[in-house]
């Protein structure tokens, strides 16, 4: 853990090594600046979720560069083929899906669900960082339960600034909300 409340500006393949090693890192996303890590990594998922104040239970968006970054994770084969078109309709893109989860996707991400959230971001940062790591990541908003999500890297919290490893510049894709989530077999909204 980074004890200081200005963690080193990383590029993306300094990042990418930090990730890999088990870091805690910021970074900007659609709407609002995000916090990731590996999400097969027990322990830097644990201390993600301590920092944003986050019970286990609510489970934890993953972002992907390509729909096979998501094989580990995702279970495609209950969904129907119209199930399948509507989500691929919207990747890569700022859409949020709850798609069922692979046996084997690790509890402390999907949490109390027999789902796994997922999104195949076309934000450049994401893409690039996604690319390089090798996999999916873990991408929470930056803030603790309750307070507003960062919309840049001075709304950071010292808090969130103190208990993370790193931080990698760039803006977000200027979306006014968090992207929607949406359940890929019913089709409904969970988050507008």
């Amino acid at each position: 853990m980074n004890p200081s409340a200005c963690p080193a500006t990383l590029d993306i393949a300094q990042a990418a090594r930090q990730l890999q090693a088990g870091a805690v890192l910021a970074w900007p996303t659609e709407a609002v600046w995000g916090l990731g890590c590996d999400p097969f990594n027990a322990e830097s998922v644990t201390r993600l979720l301590a920092l944003k104040q986050r019970s286990v239970g609510k489970g934890l968006i993953v972002i992907a560069a390509s729909r096979q970054q998501l094989q580990p994770l995702v279970d495609w084969a209950p969904l129907e083929a119209d199930q399948i078109h509507r989500v691929l309709a919207d990747w890569p893109g700022p859409h949020t899906w709850v798609l069922p989860a692979m046996a084997t996707a690790p509890r402390w991400i999907t949490g109390a669900h027999a789902g796994i959230a997922v999104r195949v971001s076309a934000h450049p940062t994401c893409v690039a960082l996604c690319e390089a790591f090798g996999g999916a990541l873990v991408s929470t908003s930056a803030n603790r339960g309750g307070e507003a999500p960062a919309r840049d890297r001075e709304g950071l919290d010292p808090a969130i600034l103190a208990g993370i490893d790193g931080v990698v510049d760039g803006a977000t894709g200027g979306l006014a909300q968090p992207t929607p989530i949406r359940d890929a077999r019913s089709g409904a909204a969970l988050r507008r």
